[in-house]
């Protein structure tokens, strides 16, 4: 079972090679490759998270150089299950673009790099859970770097040109950051190996032991939002096309909590930042929800409260007991998939309706009820309404606040109850205007999504019975008009047309995320049992440091 361990990074990595060789000659299997990879990396999470829950964790030492000269990839409960749900939700992602792309007819570059880039991110996305050192951990950074960059740039329009560039600076830095904190971990304590830090940290003076916490996790609240390092967040993400974004807000920023759960438990137990995490998490919940309830741009407003979210999370991380750890892995799971499906249901918004812009939208609930619900469920969950998995997810952080008693966590407990219910007056808000409302007069559902004013191009777009072209021909029903200024509308950043029905793939993935946020309520009691044993495991640390360098 060892030997698989390598294999979510691998395959996507050699899927890499075949998909650039293809190119758009072969479209079609460049999309069977990328669509049969994923769902093999699915098979092997599932497969990995089975093994580490039976038989513990599972490392593989590459070129069976042991630490701290080789490269080692271990596998233990939590890396198991983040692979599993990265690994379906990234696979769900690829199937709504893949729905977008075919629809949009994008079929020349950048496109033709879509796939090789997305599968690079799946990779290094893999990596960074695996890894068994500071280095490899690096290196699986900067994988997703290279990717993102790509795939926030798709089409090369200036909107997004700019929002890629500010998320590479901001990468670059913490990256440096990075480098600096492995240099001086090295120099220190003579390893990057997380299972002979464990043992040799503790050893180093306090104040060295503190600096790299506190370098390490700068690091890593960069990458995962945290205020006051979120502020790049809410103008990088919104100008991606809607799987891209999807998959970086759903995914990209739990990486950065995975790195700050593994660093704070088996590097620095202890808890010496603890104060300082829960202040951060208190001010992540309030200005992230505070400003969502001030946009009217939903993608916008979806960033915002991706932010004030990251805070539940981190509060567990700051509270360091066992059931705190619990019910922040609990919650990051959830967090995934519904905030996925939620970028992912305001991309068939956008489709829908022309527009992101909720003062522009209205009359969806009776125009397309299917949209409706695909909505309603996980807004309900991310504002923690029972019994859905948000709730249960609150709760059991709540409650490890409540039992650990301090001054700091009953201020987190009040905080989070507060921003629940903030949460749910945002999701009604988006509910009220784009679907419950009439559609605004003067407003119609149906027109062309703009790029911008001159980058519109409706002579490449062959309207079919229900599309209406933006140029002035005469649909059923009344005259077209432009939906508005949509920053995101296709992969390549050209027009498309508004459509009353969206592609089967984009409905059939979004359906899917949210079947599965559903599954996490159904399967609620063996998933927080599978969550407490991987937070035993994380505070005991001997299973995985015994597995790395042996008993």
């Amino acid at each position: 079972m060892n030997a698989l361990v390598p294999l979510p990074v691998l395959l996507p990595l050699c899927a890499t090679g075949l998909s650039l060789a293809f190119g758009t000659r072969l479209a079609h299997f460049q999309r069977f490759i990328s669509v049969a990879v994923l769902t093999a990396v699915l098979g092997l999470s599932v497969a990995l998270m089975i093994a580490a829950d039976r038989q513990g964790p599972l490392s593989v030492h590459l070129g069976d150089f042991a630490p701290p000269l080789g490269v080692t990839l271990v596998a233990d409960r939590l890396s198991g299950l983040m692979l599993t749900v990265s690994s379906a939700v990234t696979l769900a992602v690829l199937v709504y673009s893949l729905g977008q792309g075919m629809a949009d007819r994008d079929k020349e570059t950048p496109v033709a790099v879509f796939h090789p880039a997305y599968l690079i991110l799946v990779a290094g996305v893999s990596c960074t859970f695996l890894a068994g050192d500071l280095v490899n951990l690096y290196v699986g950074f900067e994988i997703m770097l290279v990717a993102s960059f790509v795939l926030l740039t798709l089409g090369g329009t200036g909107p997004r040109i700019r929002a890629g560039s500010t998320y590479v600076i901001i990468s670059l830095f913490s990256s440096m950051l990075f480098l600096t904190a492995i240099a001086m971990a090295y120099a220190a304590a003579g390893t990057a190996n997380f299972a002979q830090l464990a043992l040799r940290l503790p050893e180093l003076p306090l104040g060295v032991q503190t600096l790299l916490q506190a370098m390490l996790l700068t690091v890593f609240a960069i990458k995962a939002a945290v205020f006051p390092l979120a502020a790049w967040l809410p103008d990088s993400y919104p100008t991606a096309p809607a799987p891209v974004t999807a998959v970086f807000a759903g995914l990209l920023t739990k990486v950065g909590i995975y790195c700050m759960l593994r660093t704070e438990t088996l590097l620095f137990p202890g808890n010496r930042l603890g104060d300082l995490l829960m202040a951060a998490a208190l001010a992540s919940m309030a200005v992230g929800i505070l400003g969502a309830v001030a946009q009217t741009d939903l993608k916008r407003l979806l960033s915002f409260t991706l932010i004030s979210h990251i805070g539940y999370m981190v509060f567990g991380i700051g509270l360091a007991t066992r059931d705190a750890y619990g019910g922040a892995i609990f919650y990051v799971v959830h967090h995934i998939t519904v905030q996925t499906t939620l970028f992912l249901v305001a991309g068939l918004i956008e489709r829908r309706g022309g527009t992101n812009e909720l003062t522009r939208l209205g009359g969806m609930a009776r125009a397309a009820p299917w949209l409706a619900v695909l909505f309603f469920v996980p807004a309900m969950n991310l504002a923690g309404i029972p019994p859905l998995s948000g709730f249960i997810g609150k709760l059991g952080l709540m409650r490890a606040g409540v039992a650990e008693g301090s001054a700091w966590a009953w201020i987190l407990v009040a905080g989070s109850t507060v921003t629940s219910l903030l949460t749910l007056y945002v999701m009604a808000k988006v509910w009220n205007l784009a679907f419950w409302r009439k559609e605004p007069p003067g407003q119609t559902a149906y027109g062309t999504v703009l790029e911008s004013a001159d980058e519109t191009d409706d002579d490449d777009v062959d309207p079919g019975p229900d599309r209406i072209p933006g140029t002035g021909d005469e649909p059923v029903g009344g005259t077209p008009r432009p939906a508005g200024q949509a920053v995101a509308a296709s992969l390549q950043g050209r027009a498309v047309i508004t459509t009353t029905r969206p592609p089967a793939a984009m409905t059939a993935a979004t359906a899917g995320a949210v079947a599965l946020g559903l599954a996490f309520t159904v399967l609620a009691g063996p998933l927080t049992a599978y969550t407490d044993r991987s937070a035993d495991e994380l505070v005991e640390r001997t299973p995985y440091v015994e597995e790395v360098l042996g008993p």
